[in-house]
């Protein structure tokens, strides 16, 4: 009698015959799906972001509005930010006010609309000493801390901030005058930096630049970034406005510089957000903007690179 000989399946040493593996098809989909859906809403973000920027610093008005509105969105996810992780009590309000109206000081001062001078930096005196008397009066044990985030959100953020207005409101002879290339140099030499970092760090980048804060940044990328925006300086030195009238070679140069400091103390100010949040134990500052986080986030860079291009530019 011939015996019948059953068949034998190899087992899958995915499942170990219990489970079938059909089901890692459909995940793999949706995970390809939401990764492109992360893309196209980090890309369209950008886009928007940049057009705002660019278009509002066309008009002086739309500038100081957006800018004095920025600061203050900083400074109260900052302090929102500590309070929440650092179980803080930063008054989050008064620190916020004293920051925009610190902004919208620089302006008058610069501009000098409501003749008040240096008057006008009252208020913004008056708001430090409130913070530092009501601690005094309040309840909790970590009252250094809330001033010291307090004071940090004011110079961290709206001390740079402030600078803009530095840059953009320029006197000159006869009266003043609103200055759109400096401004918009800073922040076109930051993007340029940015984007070419990542291209060139994602092809070449192997050695780490600051593995213990931003174990993804590399030196390539970063010296790509660099030149990228260097490049960038020598449109702006075709097309725009002369640093130094007295000779091209000069002009060049000298808008070779200003790229240079903003792509340095640009990676600084990324670098010192990065401990921060690292400090803070959070990826991002917030996730207002889809696909880029919050505020911080996409002005990191812009509030190391501000003052330094605005105290390069005073001294050249």
């Amino acid at each position: 009698m011939e015996t019948q000989k059953e068949e034998l399946k190899p087992s899958n040493p995915l499942d170990g015959g219990v489970l079938d593996p059909q089901p890692l098809e459909p995940l793999q989909e949706a995970h390809k799906k939401g990764a492109f859906s992360s893309i196209v809403a980090r890309t369209v973000t950008g886009v928007v972001f940049v057009a705002v920027i660019v278009l509002c610093l066309m008009n002086p008005i739309a500038f100081v509005v957006l800018f004095g509105s920025l600061t203050g969105l900083m400074v109260w996810e900052f302090c929102s930010l500590v309070n929440s992780q650092l179980h803080l009590q930063v008054n989050t309000l008064i620190t916020t006010m004293m920051s925009v109206y610190f902004f919208f000081a620089v302006f008058d001062c610069q501009t000098n609309v409501t003749g008040l001078g240096l008057g006008t930096f009252f208020p913004v005196l008056i708001s430090n000493m409130y913070l530092l008397i009501s601690e005094l009066y309040l309840g909790g044990f970590r009252k250094i801390e809330n001033w010291a985030f307090a004071f940090m959100a004011f110079l961290y953020i709206a001390v740079p901030m402030s600078m803009l207005n530095v840059m953009a409101f320029i006197g000159v002879e006869g009266g003043l005058a609103y200055v759109v290339i400096l401004n918009l140099s800073v922040f076109v030499f930051i993007w340029c930096s940015d984007t070419g970092a990542y291209l060139i760090g994602s092809k070449f980048g192997k050695r780490r630049l600051f593995p213990s804060i931003s174990p993804n940044k590399s030196w390539e990328g970063t010296i790509g970034g660099g030149l990228v925006a260097i490049l960038a300086s020598q449109v702006f030195a075709t097309f725009s406005m002369d640093l130094n009238s007295g000779s091209e070679l000069m002009n060049r140069l000298l808008w070779a510089g200003l790229a240079a400091v903003v792509v340095v103390f640009g990676t600084w100010g990324d670098l010192v957000e990065s401990r921060l949040k690292r400090k803070l134990g959070v990826k991002d500052s917030g996730n207002i903007l889809p696909g880029h986080g919050g505020w911080l986030d996409r002005f990191d860079s812009a509030l190391m690179a501000i003052p330094a291009a605005a105290i390069y530019l005073y001294f050249i």
